[in-house]
């Protein structure tokens, strides 16, 4: 995008949106990698490439296909994000929390944001979902680090709570109802794309990390600088037991994501059959 994102922009991709006429959303989601089988699971409505969207730029790695999809669920109407930014792609901070700026021009209100992670807390098991209360930012950097992002609201966001305790709250309810298993914990971002070395590993878990990925945090921030409530889901699909670090294994990463995925979307479907 070159410059800073402005208000103008924004309006430029809400216009382009809008023209298509579809159904109003207050509720968004954005699938992070080998998230993408919840869209089984909803009738699709309009699906729009990220290069047909002015300003929206498009993701460059495995499993992040680059649409928003127009859905409907559980009798619900939501804007997905199939496939995110992510930094070491060499996207800004800016560029990459694009398009919650747009899903909150079009309306979103609530945003739900998933992604795949490493466990550091060893009490974890692969395919098993993290809800993410608070965060460790080690990206260097922040999508609010610019004078012009003074144009899209405040730039000292209280970030006490980033996370919202209601949205946890329901969903810690409903994973009981359902008895599915999900953590509740720290969810530290780094850049990557490498994985982490020993020492690495060693030290997150000493920083207070149950976890360890390569998104979300820009965001959940963006998010909260527009009053947008955030809930955040990691499906953790390897361990990092930096005494028995194993061998990247990219299938079977893959495989545990849409383990997740899987509990993830009985979630998700419950929570809009809840509304």
């Amino acid at each position: 995008m070159g410059n800073f994102t402005t208000p103008k922009m924004l309006e430029e991709s809400q216009q382009a949106i809008e023209a298509l006429g579809l159904p109003q959303a207050s509720i968004g989601l954005i699938l992070g990698t080998g998230m993408a089988g919840f869209l089984d699971q909803v009738e699709i409505l309009q699906s729009i490439s990220y290069s047909d969207i002015p300003h929206w730029m498009p993701p460059t790695v495995m499993s992040h296909e680059g649409f928003l999809h127009c859905v409907k669920a559980a009798g619900q109407y939501l804007w997905v994000c199939q496939g995110r930014l992510h930094r070491y792609e060499g996207y800004s901070d800016d560029e990459i929390t694009y398009p919650v700026r747009v899903l909150h021009q079009l309306g979103v209100q609530q945003l739900f944001i998933t992604n795949a992670a490493g466990a550091i807390n060893l009490n974890y098991t692969k395919g098993e979902l993290l809800l993410i209360d608070d965060h460790i930012n080690l990206q260097g950097g922040s999508p609010l680090a610019s004078t012009a992002a003074a144009a899209l609201g405040p730039r000292f966001v209280d970030m006490r709570a980033p996370y919202s305790p209601k949205l946890q709250h329901q969903w810690l309810e409903l994973a009981q109802n359902q008895q599915t298993t999900l953590h509740q914990g720290v969810y530290a971002a780094v850049v990557g794309p490498q994985l982490e070395t020993r020492a690495e590993y060693r030290y997150l878990k000493t920083v207070g990390a149950d976890a360890v990925g390569m998104s979300t945090v820009p965001e959940v921030i963006v998010a909260n600088q527009l009053a947008v409530e955030v809930l955040a889901i990691s499906v953790l699909t390897d361990l990092c037991d930096p005494d028995d670090l194993q061998p990247i294994d990219i299938p079977e990463i893959m495989a545990m994501a849409a383990r997740g995925e899987q509990q993830f979307s009985k979630l998700m479907l419950s929570y809009l059959q809840s509304l």
